[in-house]
């Protein structure tokens, strides 16, 4: 496999921060997580610092960028604050993902098609500041198309259906989720965007979204978490990349 055809792996270290922050205290250290995945072989480690603060808080992302010698992928909202944080440290790549304050998790993509011209004049200078702007959406021809006009480098496909669909056994849900995430993976790089996806991926539903040709990353981080506790983090890791692999 060539470094151009290699799938990389980005890993999410956000809830190792959640446990952390449930009583308090330093450990578990998201830092030390990143650094073990890293090691691992993580090619990245995705952070996001939401408006609350729920898990990661600015410290994490300070002692991120000092610390990790893979890219760091900041995702934020789109808000003033979280700009300003982006521009003072200027990560590799920031993702622009919608946040809402009850949400658990996040639950779809950005619309971007209603917020074109905020968004437009939002990522201009954070990549006039060297960081490659990634948009997190739905598998959807008019937000990709969207996303390409405000000048967005990188899309990130929302995976969250079609992993939900399969764990709740609708497997014709999962499978017309597959479908659409496949075409429009084809239609985001015909754009010329670079296609990354996430959210929701596990080891039985990483396989198919690993084996589309047009996608370059996977984010993944819950999943691994929560497997860390019973097979440890590096094995976890690895065994991800195994089956990423397996399906290049």
């Amino acid at each position: 496999m060539t470094d151009a055809s290699k799938l990389r792996l980005g890993v999410n270290i956000d809830h190792v921060a959640t446990l952390r922050n449930a009583r308090g205290g330093e450990v578990p250290c998201p830092v030390r997580a990143a650094l073990l995945a890293q090691d691992a072989g993580a090619d990245g480690i995705t952070a996001h610092l939401r408006e609350d603060r729920r898990h990661i808080v600015d410290g994490d992302i300070d002692a991120l960028m000092a610390a990790l010698s893979v890219p760091l992928n900041f995702e934020m909202a789109a808000t003033e604050e979280m700009a300003q944080i982006a521009l003072r440290l200027k990560p590799h790549a920031v993702c622009i993902v919608p946040e809402k304050r009850e949400e658990r998790t996040t639950e779809g993509g950005l619309d971007v098609v209603h917020s074109e011209a905020k968004l437009a004049d939002y990522i201009a200078p954070l990549r006039e500041a060297g960081c490659r702007v990634s948009i997190f959406i739905g598998a959807d021809a008019a937000q990709i198309d969207a996303a390409a006009r405000i000048g967005a480098e990188v899309i990130e496909l929302h995976t969250g259906a079609y992993c939900d669909a399969h764990a709740e056994g609708n497997f014709a849900a999962r499978d017309s989720e597959l479908k659409a995430l496949t075409e429009m993976a084809t239609y985001a790089h015909a754009q010329g965007l670079e296609v990354h996806a996430g959210h929701g991926l596990t080891f039985d539903t990483v396989a198919p979204i690993a084996a589309l040709p047009e996608v370059r990353e996977l984010n993944i981080g819950h999943f691994l978490i929560g497997e860390a506790v019973f097979m440890g983090l590096v094995p976890a890791i690895a065994e991800m990349r195994r089956r990423m692999d397996a399906a290049r």
